[in-house]
Formats: C-alpha cells, structure tokens, sequence
C-alpha cells in the first residue's frame, strides 16, 4: 500500500459523567471535557467521545503540526478497548513528537502514562516489512466502566498535496468534534461535507474551524455499508489564493488538481517510467508465456508470477506514490502494490500487451468519492490490461478511449486473472492513462462468477444417525475466501474450521475426511468432506424420524431479523446449488414433505423441491443473489426475501416407519 493515511484512531464509549473530582495530573482541556454532561445511550453502546479535536497548522512550505486531544468514557466492560490511543505514520516523512494519556478512574484518581507506555509496531503486522507504523498507549486492561481515557498527540508531516480530511466521529457518540486548520496569510481553505448536511466552517482570517456536536451512535447493522460510509467526515482542500503566484510557487506543495484528468496525468507521469522493462524483464516475460497460446493465457502467466512476489513495502520520493523502478523489483523479488503493478507492466509490454495502473481503494467499494478531485483518496494500486475481443472474462471495463481493459489485482494472490475482490467491485477506481485517463466504476461481476456447488450424499440409520460425504467445488470469490482461508491457516487450524462449519448444522458432527484441492489457475477451490452425526434425525415416539435436509449450512447466510433498520443493506454476488441424496433408512416411508418453495425478487432468486427417486429423498437447492446497496426504505422487502428462505431450509422432512 502506498497511501498514508495519518490520522488518529482512538476508541471511545459513554454515557451521564459522574460528578467526581480530577486529580491535578490531568490537563485543563481533559478536565472540561470530563465534566461535560452526556444523555442516556442504550445498554450495549460501549463508550461516549466527550472531545475529539485536531488544530493543524500549515507552514509557508507545506509542512503542517497537528495538535490533536481526544476524550471517551468507558460504558460497558466490552468498552474497555477504547482506552487506547493509536497515531498511525509513516517513518519516511513523519514525525510524532508528542504522545501523552491519561486514565480517570471513577474515584478520580488519575494515571499517566507517557514514553514508557508507549508502544511502536508496524501497521500491518502480516507484512515482511513496512514503513507504515503505529504508536499506541493502551490503558484497557487498567479501564472500568465510568473511567476516562484522554490522550494529545502532536505531530509533525509534510503532504504531498494541499488536501487532507477529517472523520467527524465512528460508531460510538461524540459530545463536540472539531476541526481548525491554521494557513499561511494569503491562503484560504475549502472543504467538501460526506454523510452529513454542509457544515459550514468558522473563519477567522486565515483559521478555518469545522465543529458537530451531539453526534449520535452509529448502530452496526447486519450487511450495512462501512463506517467510513455512514459517518460524517470532511475532505479538505487548501492552499494559496489563486492570485497569490509568488506563494504558490514557494509552498513545497507538489501540486493541485481540478479533475480526474489532472491526477491520472500525475500519476502517469510518476509510474509509467518505472514501467520500462530491461533484457532480463524481457527474458523472463518471454519465459513465463513460452507456453500461452492466447492473450489471456499471457496474462494469466505473468500475474501469477506477480502476485508469488513476496510483499514488501518501502517507500521512496513524492510521499512513497512512486513505484520502484521493475528492474529492481524483479532483481529483489518484492515489492508492495505499485511495484508488483509495475513490474507486470513491464513484463506484458515486453510481450507486446499494453497497460496501465489503476489507483483504488482497498477494502470499502463506497469510500472514494466522485467529487473530490484527490489521490489521497486511494490506498492500493492494482492493474488494466488492454485486451482484444479475443479475451472473454468478467473483470472488464469499457474505456471511452482505450477499449476493453481486463481489470486484476496483482497483489491479491487468492483473486486469479479474471477476477476480482470483492471489496473493490463496483469501486470509483482511477485509470491512470495521461491525458486519456478517467475515474471510472470498477465491474461488478454476476453472481454466476461467484458460485458454489454442492453434493451431498446421506445414509440415514433408523435411529436417525448419518453417515455423509460432502463435495464442493467454488469459483469466483466463493473460491477467493476459501483459499484465503486454505492458505492463511494451518492444517488442524483448517480442519477446526471446517468442523465449525459442519456442527453448525449437525450439533456433535465427527468430521473424519478434510481433503482441500486448491485449483488456482483455473479460478476454482474443491474440497471433499466425510462426517457423521448420531441420531441427527430426531425420533418421535419411536415411529417417526424427523429431520432437516439442508443439513449443513451455505457459507453465507443472512439473518436480518431485526424489525427495522436505519442504514443500506449490501449485498454481494453469489451463486448456490446444492442436491441433497438421502437414502432412506430401512423400513421407513417419507410421510410428510415441505412444499416446494420458489422466490424471485430484485435481491436475488431461490428455489427448494424435494422428489423421491428410488428409495432416496433427493432435496435440491438453487440460490442466486445480485449485488447492489438497496435503501432502508426497502428493508421490509429484503428481510421478508431472506425470511422466506430461512423457513424453507428449516423445514423438516418427516419419515414414519412402514
């Protein structure tokens, strides 16, 4: 990841401050905060931010100090993880100058903690190396409920832009948030507001304030969009007044931007002569597509060379958005996102297949906004391949200028070519393409692309034990999580997940088969299961077995049974088909079966019959669910779909002995 995002990520709780005295260890500003008088929350909301606010101000060069003070109290036990104050930096161009926290215990005693406490790790701590890091004081194990955690940081960067931003609060409740940026005379600031109505900001010469006040609890919800969708936050534009040439051209500001254009010509310019390929790049290329016989196989070649590269991130020049030279990162055999995208650059333009980088976020479809001209906006590189019409697959977008370009991670090593994450389908996604480059909708593929089909095979005893083999075979992301899944942890740590899985729906299942095939290349992810359960089947005054043939769950179910709801459902593609083969067990007839059960809606479709065929009740299931973010205001309708579905997979089969 190339993208910094600095900011400070503290977690907090709350609820009516208790009027007790704070010891004279504790700052003046913590002090007014802790006093503040908060309302009521519900029972499960974990703490209460009495104070978040950031004063930032900008030198005439661009370097900019933020003074940050930040209070929460503690409302429940499960809270007390919000005590803890985080500064996220990069060790390349930031500093931390100042961190220092106070815990304020219910009896008004105080502990302090400063350098000792402090702890410096690396962000992201499955990653070899990394100059992204984070400095944390932690005081949860010391908070109770009604506690006080407060922290103030200072910190000290230079942007790369005359951009930067402010999240107004997270899920829990924030009494007063606010925002002051300090310029230079002579320049002036703008902002954009998301999630919120505009707010407007407080100027007093140069010093532009933002304040929201009594912000209330941001409820999780089930298939809701990020927080980062919901919350209000502002993106931020400053610099010096357009007339003011003098002070532009001494700012140390790189540069601005008033469309997409604009970015995609930066970024071009910064990537593409990386992207140069050498003999070696050239040899290599042409090594690894000896065999292709089509475009798309050349690219499949190449990519999963890529994304084996081992992910490493260290950053060099214009605030680490420049990518290593491919040369070196073929010589190295590393690199983090841009660099692996730059290195399969160079690699298909050795054998003469053209394309570009594409800047993206990772992790959150909604969070990159049209309206905001910024690639601060973006945390990830991935790529586009220009293709022919000979190449068919469903990760394609159409360019006004350049044609079809065939989108692919090459940092994602469970996402082969053909594919893409879920979590940056149907993402605002720049083409970095010069002039010709455009902010464009990354596809979203159809739910067949996603798909997973099962066979189940079941002898039942008449005491209603099972004997069972399970196959399925997963493509598409289906397959993508199982093989993270498959590759992320070790085989008994598998197997225990798997077991979880079937005890799911047969309680006390023995799993004694677990045999995963991880077919990559082809997209797909197979596994082969063996279990058996006693008395699965419940037995009825020793004359009936009743029992639920859709024994054990598909891997993603929706619940949604709360009666209202305030935000949007999303929903993702997938596909499902199960057939259930359940031989009867001996001396029984079935004497009852569901009915039949056919649904088709805007959310997706499904269908559950039930046929005897030769001594076996043979059950099959068919779902399909498109993606979209469908409004509250159609949540009725959503949880009715899924509601429906839920009683057709619990309804039992009833067998009676002859």
């Amino acid at each position: 990841m190339f993208y910094r995002l600095v900011g400070f990520c503290c977690l907090l709780m709350a609820l009516a401050a208790p009027a007790y005295a704070i010891g004279d260890e504790a700052p003046a500003w913590l002090k007014q905060a802790a006093s503040s008088p908060a309302p009521s929350y519900k029972r499960d909301v974990p703490a209460v931010v009495l104070l978040k606010e950031s004063t930032a101000t900008v030198e005439t060069d661009g370097r900019m100090t933020t003074v940050s003070n930040y209070v929460v109290r503690i409302l429940t036990r499960e809270g007390r993880g919000y005590a803890t104050s985080v500064v996220n930096y990069d060790v390349s161009t930031d500093k931390v100058r100042e961190m220092r926290a106070w815990l304020v215990r219910p009896d008004g005693s105080v502990r302090k903690y400063g350098k000792d406490e402090t702890v410096d790790k690396i962000a992201a701590s499955y990653d070899l190396y990394n100059e992204s890091r984070q400095r944390i004081i932690s005081a949860a194990e010391e908070a109770e409920v009604g506690s006080v955690f407060g922290y103030t940081t200072t910190t000290e960067e230079r942007p790369t832009f005359p951009q930067t931003g402010w999240a107004f609060q997270g899920r829990v409740p924030v009494l007063v948030s606010r925002m002051t940026l300090v310029l230079p005379a002579g320049w002036q600031a703008n902002a954009i507001t998301f999630n919120a109505p505009r707010v407007e900001p407080t100027v007093n010469g140069t010093s532009y304030t933002w304040e929201m006040r009594s912000l209330a609890p941001i409820e999780p919800e089930e298939a809701s969009p990020s927080i980062k969708t919901l919350a209000p936050h502002l993106a931020i534009n400053y610099g010096p007044a357009a007339a003011n040439t003098t002070a532009a051209a001494t700012s140390g500001l790189t540069r601005t931007f008033e469309k997409w254009a604009d970015v995609s010509r930066w970024y071009t310019e910064l990537a593409d002569p990386q992207a140069e390929p050498d003999d070696a790049i050239a040899l290599k290329a042409r090594e690894l597509t000896a065999n292709a016989k089509t475009e798309l196989e050349k690219i499949q070649a190449i990519g999963r060379y890529v994304q084996n590269i081992q992910y490493v991130s260290i950053q060099i020049g214009i605030g680490g958005y420049r990518p290593h030279a491919a040369t070196e990162v073929l010589a190295k055999n590393y690199g983090d996102c841009k660099d692996k995208a730059t290195l399969m650059r160079a690699m298909l333009r050795a054998v003469k297949l053209q394309s570009y980088a594409v800047l993206i976020y990772s992790g959150d479809r909604t969070f990159v906004r049209e309206e905001w001209v910024s690639p601060t906006q973006f945390n990830h590189c991935i790529i586009a391949v220009r293709i022919s019409d000979e190449t068919q697959v469903a990760s394609v977008v159409v360019h006004p200028t350049l044609g079809r370009l065939l989108i692919f991670d090459a940092t994602d090593d469970t996402t082969p070519v053909g594919d893409l994450p879920d979590h940056e389908q149907g993402s605002f996604a720049l083409v970095a393409a010069g002039d010709t480059g455009a902010l464009l909708r990354m596809p979203v593929l159809p739910p067949e692309a996603s798909r997973n089909e099962r066979q189940t095979e079941i002898s039942m005893s008449p005491d209603g034990s099972i004997t069972a083999t399970l196959v399925e075979r997963r493509t598409g992301q289906s397959a993508a999580s199982l093989r993270s899944a498959f590759k992320g942890l070790s085989r008994p740590q598998f197997q225990q997940m798997v077991e979880r899985w079937v005890n799911h729906g047969a309680s006390g299942a023995k799993v004694s088969k677990v045999e995963p095939a991880d077919e990559h290349t082809e997209g797909r992810f197979r596994i082969n299961l063996e279990f058996s359960a006693d008395r699965y089947a419940q037995s009825l005054q020793n004359r009936l077995l009743v029992f639920k043939p859709a024994i054990v769950g598909r891997s993603q179910t929706m619940t949604l049974s709360e009666p209202t709801r305030k935000h949007p459902v999303v929903l993702e593609s997938e596909a499902y088909m199960e057939t259930v083969r359940v031989r009867l067990p001996e001396g029984f007839d079935v004497d009852e079966l569901p009915d039949a059960t056919k649904l088709e809606s805007a959310f997706g479709t499904y269908s559950a019959t039930y046929e005897i065929k030769e001594g076996q009740l043979v059950f099959t299931r068919i779902f399909t669910q498109r993606a979209g973010v469908f409004p509250a205001e159609q949540y009725s309708a959503v949880r009715d779909f899924y509601g429906r579905i839920r009683a057709a997979e619990e309804s039992p089969v009833v067998l009676a002995k002859k």
